[in-house]
């Protein structure tokens, strides 16, 4: 039986945007039928670089151009820059089955989802990208993304705690706002794709948050008083605002937790 670490490793470091986005959706097919055994210890590189396509042009996150969605051309860029969340958040969902090895058998199905799903969220975005008239690549981008998974390599615990509940919640909510300004200019179709993301994000996040509180109680640390010292080391205490409440209480977050991030939180 094939190694799912070694497997997964094939997918993360292509940089074949074909080969990422089917073998994510094969992993996760692969896994769900018992060809991939994740018990057995499989050597991992100590730098991991995930394959990114060799077309895009990765800049500083001040160099990116700040365009207005009203525009067409500002549309386009929202929807690349959406795209690239999205490619990333392959990549991520991937490491994190790669990397953290002895995990239960659980954990690997449900990452393997959320790569599985995440490939489908580019792949719509591309299709529409391209009945804009463009395509992934036409516009620069930036590897903050990846660089929080590097930040977090160390401790599966950090990573539960940062990727999920930090970078993939804000989408949750930023995203329907998203959603209302692009019906507002009559594009239905990128509002409905927006939309099925968002829906499914709060499930990934969910995720994020099940695994998280699972090992705070295997280490017997409490999950609240963690997470917000987590966000003091890593983010300097400061989160984004303003929150989306009904969707990360839906995604695992307490009220108590909520109220503790309002206080933290920082107008947009």
């Amino acid at each position: 039986m094939k190694s799912l670490f070694e497997s997964t490793q094939e997918v993360l470091f292509s940089k074949d945007i074909e080969q990422k986005t089917q073998g994510a959706q094969k992993l996760k097919q692969d896994f769900e039928e018992g060809k991939l055994n994740h018990e057995k210890a499989f050597l991992i590189k100590d730098l991991v670089e995930a394959g990114y396509p060799s077309f895009l042009n990765f800049v500083a996150p001040k160099e990116l151009p700040r365009r207005r969605l009203g525009s067409p051309l500002g549309k386009v860029a929202l929807l690349h820059s959406l795209a690239h969340i999205e490619f990333n958040a392959i990549n991520l969902a991937l490491d994190a089955v790669y990397r953290f090895q002895q995990m239960p058998s659980l954990y690997y199905a449900d990452w393997l989802r959320v790569a599985a799903d995440e490939a489908r969220h580019f792949q719509l975005l591309q299709s529409r990208l391209i009945q804009l008239g463009s395509a992934y690549g036409e516009f620069p981008v930036h590897s903050g993304l990846w660089e929080m998974a590097e930040n977090t390599a160390h401790d599966v615990l950090v990573r539960m705690a940062l990727v999920p509940r930090v970078m993939e919640a804000r989408g949750l909510d930023v995203t329907p706002g998203m959603v209302s300004k692009l019906r507002e200019i009559k594009d239905s179709e990128s509002a409905q794709i927006l939309q099925l993301i968002w829906e499914e994000e709060i499930q990934h996040v969910s995720i994020g948050s099940h695994w998280f509180q699972y090992l705070c109680q295997q280490r017997n640390i409490c999950p609240e008083t963690t997470y917000l010292r987590l966000l003091n080391q890593y983010f300097s205490g400061r989160l984004r605002g303003p929150l989306h409440q009904e969707a990360r209480l839906q995604a695992g977050f307490s009220e108590s937790e909520l109220a503790a991030l309002e206080q933290l939180a920082t107008p947009n």
